[in-house]
Order: structure tokens, then sequence, then C-alpha cells
């Protein structure tokens, strides 16, 4: 049996815990998904009506939290680097991740009705959210940050 030094060598650069939470928050994602029936559901696996949260109102909230965690290990890799490098990388992640929840909404395109296409779809939302929270911690001086996204 190996320990957990042993797991976390054997995969260097990569931080456990955080894998296992967005593993976990993958899993979920897909049971809340995918629920059988869609006619006779758990009630854990609905959203809220208006008022409550339920174990499916927690999945995005769960991704953008390792989202927002993951920040801090792949930014290291830009200290280094001229700022229009990680510009251009955050711009094209954004531009990317927006399209492809377009092409997912709009798929396949001959069963579409494009009149009722969602533009603001759960993955353009985690572009632009993640996008938004990558430029404000590159952008604004450590010191000043917690006072900012606390007021925010």
């Amino acid at each position: 049996m190996t320990n957990r030094k042993e797991v976390e060598q054997t995969v260097p650069g990569r931080y456990l815990p955080l894998d296992v939470f967005r593993g976990m928050t993958v899993a979920l994602m897909i049971l809340v998904n995918t629920p059988g029936s869609w006619n006779d559901v758990y009630p854990p696996l609905r959203h809220a009506q208006w008022h409550g949260c339920t174990l499916t109102d927690l999945v995005f909230p769960f991704f953008l939290f390792t989202a927002g965690v993951s920040m801090a290990f792949s930014f290291a890799a830009f200290a280094d680097r001229p700022r229009w490098v990680f510009l251009r990388k955050t711009a094209r992640r954004i531009l990317l991740i927006f399209a492809l929840g377009l092409f997912l909404n709009a798929f396949p395109p001959w069963l579409t009705d494009f009149s009722h296409l969602r533009i603001l779809g759960v993955l353009q939302r985690i572009a632009l959210s993640w996008g938004l929270a990558a430029f404000l911690v590159v952008s604004i001086p450590p010191r000043w940050l917690p006072g900012i996204v606390a007021a925010i």
C-alpha cells in the first residue's frame, strides 16, 4: 500500500487534493446532468426552485472554485515570461472555451432553432468569469487584491 507522499511524488507538478476535488466535481456534474428518466428525478439532483440549495446547485460554484485555485499553479509558469504572452494565452483560452460552449449549444445545426440559441451558457459563463478573474489577479497589485475581492 502506498502512502500519500509516494502518490504525490509519482506525478510531479500536480496537487492531489485539487485533482481529487476536481474529479469529484466532474463526477457530480455527470450525475446531475444524466439522472436517468427526467420524469422521476431524485429531488437533490434537481435545482432548487427558488429558495434553498441542493447538491445540483453546488456543481457550478465547485467547478469555478477549482478553476480559481488552479490559477495559482498555472500562472506560476508565466512569472519569467513577457506579459503579452500571458495576455495572448488567456485571451485564446477565453475565446476557445466560449466558442466551444456556443458550438455545443448549437449542435447539431440542423436541429437548432438559432433564435433560441443560448449565448451565455455554462461554458461561456465559465470562460468569462475565469477570464475576468485572470486579468484581475494579474493586473491588481497583490496587496490590494484581498480588499478588492472582499468589496466585490
